[in-house]
């Protein structure tokens, strides 16, 4: 499985009651769904773009073409090209062309304008869809949402770069022009399911929370959304030299030139194959640098023009101040990457060392982190640091960077971790998403949570998909602002977990690191 993106684990099942469900017009033409609960209506597949291949292959997106009579999208879109095959969402296939879709879940209410929430799922920019079962927007549209999720170009064709020769050139960061995309899908069509165009919060976790970061400093979204929740936003972002570099060791694997020609001629599956074999080399290569660690090729490409600034940089001069934005981290983001072999194992002094030295952390920080667990093992000093590196501290950041720049920012963290008989599980990357989206009871996502839910954890749920709603309501989840550096921040936990409280302050240990973290 790819390293740190959105790892999923089960069937996605949707139950498609024997009812007549009324048509919704879009732009393209008439849709009909599915009724997904009592009072919600499911309409899923419904294409926003065209399909990005033949001659629209590594383009900017395009309008997706019209349809006559009624379209009926009772099933999830075509994933990306990908070689992940997650459990719970069908697999990419080099047949499928037709990738570029929304999902929406609306209770329909008759003149009504609802709140929109528009979703972006993980998977280190390489894998992932909307398909996965913890992004049913079931239990977020009773709440009073119109839910929306998307799947976008990710890989190669979505986040590599290709070098412009004479009078041949492709965009960058063509992934985020898919989500842009897909957010004026939203507002040309929402009202029609009962949304509001004019309020809409853009989601996302992981990958996704990092592809909103970026959107709010990106001029082809402004205006598009008006609030942004990031849970587990991730920090890479990567210069135009690091991003060519792939593309060349890309290249080198499928055999052919590091050249619009040669790229375009290589089809998505050689590309997606070669991505496989190049984070193959890194991960048998303790010398091969900070991507030993990590292998993720792919991330936002600081290219000066689709994405002229880091969200970092952008937000601290004030670009997304009129944006409201909450951000979410776990306590124990990477235990997840450690369970399912995503990350490298360090389990000695010596590793310890040339992973600090690989990714240029500050003299003392280790040191600081081994202080406040002095009987740690090394794994666990390891991963603690993994954790606040990639996602921790760059949560911190954002918001603080937000909110010094006169936005409204909002900070919490899920600290929710069990040990019993039923099964034992961390405050670990991607845990808080399924009780977010009132999920936490599907039992595929069972591995995620540590078994089945307890009547404490459904508290927990209502509270965390009622301070989405309130949110994307009105901008308020129901704690204070982030006004200055260690403001008072939300703790997500339930009252049957093993939480030991409020972890130890590492955040003076960050002062000397720099963010974003541009290192391949």
């Amino acid at each position: 499985m790819p390293s740190w993106g959105h790892a999923c684990f089960g069937r996605c099942h949707v139950e498609r009651e024997a009812v007549r469900v009324e048509s919704f017009e879009t732009n393209s033409g008439r849709v009909r769904g599915f009724r997904a609960s009592d009072g919600v209506v499911a309409v899923l597949g419904i294409p926003y773009a065209a399909p990005p291949f033949g001659p629209r292959r590594f383009k900017e997106p395009q309008p997706a073409a019209a349809w006559a009579g009624v379209r009926g999208c009772t099933r999830f879109g075509a994933v990306a090209p990908q070689s992940a095959q997650l459990p719970g969402a069908p697999a990419w296939s080099p047949a499928d062309k037709d990738i570029l879709t929304v999902n929406v879940w609306t209770p329909a209410a008759d003149g009504e304008r609802l709140p929109v929430l528009v979703w972006i799922h993980g998977g280190a920019y390489t894998f992932g869809s909307s398909a996965q079962p913890d992004f049913d927007g079931t239990a977020l549209a009773r709440a009073g949402l119109v839910v929306v999720t998307l799947n976008y170009r990710v890989g190669f064709e979505g986040f590599g770069h290709i070098p412009a020769t004479a009078g041949v050139s492709y965009p960058d960061n063509r992934g985020l022009l898919d989500q842009i995309a897909a957010l004026r899908w939203v507002r040309d069509n929402i009202a029609g399911f009962g949304g509001d165009p004019g309020n809409v919060t853009v989601a996302g976790q992981s990958a996704g929370a990092a592809s909103v970061a970026c959107l709010m400093v990106m001029g082809g979204a402004r205006g598009l959304f008006h609030r942004t929740i990031a849970h587990s936003p991730a920090s890479p972002c990567y210069t135009l030299d690091i991003a060519a570099a792939t593309t060349r060791e890309i290249a080198a694997a499928v055999g052919c030139p590091a050249t619009p020609e040669g790229l375009t001629a290589a089809g998505p599956d050689a590309l997606v194959r070669a991505g496989d074999t190049v984070v193959e080399a890194y991960r048998r290569d303790p010398a091969s640098g900070s991507r030993h660690y990590d292998p993720s090729l792919y991330a936002p490409v600081l290219d000066g023009d689709t994405l002229p600034t880091d969200p970092l940089t952008g937000m601290a001069q004030g670009l997304s101040r009129e944006v409201d934005l909450l951000v979410c981290h776990t306590t124990e983001e990477y235990w997840l990457l450690d369970a399912v072999g995503s990350s490298a194992k360090v389990t000695h002094e010596e590793q310890l060392a040339l992973f600090a030295h690989d990714f240029g952390l500050p003299d003392g920080l280790i040191d600081g982190y081994r202080a406040h667990a002095p009987e740690a093992p090394v794994l666990d000093i390891y991963l603690a640091v993994f954790s606040d590196l990639l996602f921790g501290e760059y949560s911190n950041r954002l918001t603080e960077h937000h909110a010094q720049a006169g936005g409204r920012a909002y900070l919490s963290r899920f600290d929710r971790r069990r040990t019993d008989p039923d099964g034992s599980v961390r405050a670990w990357h991607c845990a808080d998403v399924p009780f977010a989206f009132g999920n936490h009871h599907n039992s595929d996502l069972a591995f995620l949570i540590g078994g089945a839910p307890t009547p404490a954890d459904h508290d927990l749920a209502a509270r965390m998909v009622r301070a989405w709603a309130d949110f994307a309501r009105t901008g308020d989840p129901g704690w204070p602002t982030v006004d200055h550096p260690g403001a008072p921040r939300m703790t997500w936990t339930s009252a049957d977990c093993d939480s030991p409280g409020e972890p130890a302050d590492t955040r003076a240990l960050w002062a000397k690191a720099a963010f974003p973290l541009l290192r391949p």
